[in-house]
């Protein structure tokens, strides 16, 4: 059991990773910054969540794996021939960004969730969903802050909301079916949500002040 949560973990460090990394190499910055934003997409939930949990000292720092993986994957990013793909805007390089960051949000709202209930007993829905949505979001909102982006949980189609569904789905199935059944059910929801919300379009209503 734990081998495979490592391994979706570790899938979900690299997607991650993958995006922070493109979002740097877009805004221009220099091989240190694409580390850092790769890394800090891909574990930046996971620390918010171990903080909120009272998990103390964080597990990426007991456990440095995934955190070494990340910055290896950002800086395999930031070769030359790849950043001339990024740069290029070709339709296929961004849809392999959306992709990826589709399925981190996937695996680290789930394995956010799956947290909670390994540490408290009988916990209620709320907490499940919140720590799971955070633990999906938290790396993106600190990728997009730090790359002087609006977050895109409060812009982009349909991303934190898949999140909850995700989060809401595994709460339920839980208690019911097997664990890593659940947990790929959900994570494929919340991937599907996301590529369909791209693909169509699907957003919440947004404010639209008239002068």
């Amino acid at each position: 059991m734990d081998s495979v949560f490592f391994v979706f973990e570790i899938i979900g460090v690299i997607a991650f990773a993958i995006s922070g990394a493109t979002v740097a190499i877009k805004s221009k910055m220099d091989i240190l910054g694409v580390a850092v934003l790769g890394l800090t997409t891909s574990v930046g939930g996971g620390i918010i969540r171990d903080l909120l949990l009272g998990i103390n000292p964080p597990s990426m720092l007991l456990n440095p794996l995934p955190a070494l993986i990340a910055i290896s994957v950002s800086l395999v990013t930031f070769l030359p021939f790849i950043q001339k793909c990024i740069s290029k805007k070709h339709k296929l390089t961004h849809s392999i960004i959306m992709f990826a960051d589709a399925v981190g949000l996937g695996f680290f709202t789930i394995m956010g969730t799956n947290t909670v209930f390994t540490i408290i007993d009988s916990p209620n829905l709320f907490i499940c969903v919140t720590i799971g949505v955070i633990t999906g979001v938290g790396g993106g909102v600190l990728r997009d802050v730090l790359s002087k982006n609006t977050p895109q949980i409060f812009v982009k189609n349909f991303y934190a909301t898949a999140s909850i569904i995700g989060a809401l789905n595994y709460s339920i199935l839980y208690p019911l079916i097997n664990n890593i059944l659940a947990m790929s059910i959900s994570i494929s929801l919340i991937v599907i949500l996301r590529i369909l919300a791209i693909k169509f379009r699907l957003e919440l209503p947004k404010a639209n002040c008239l002068e």
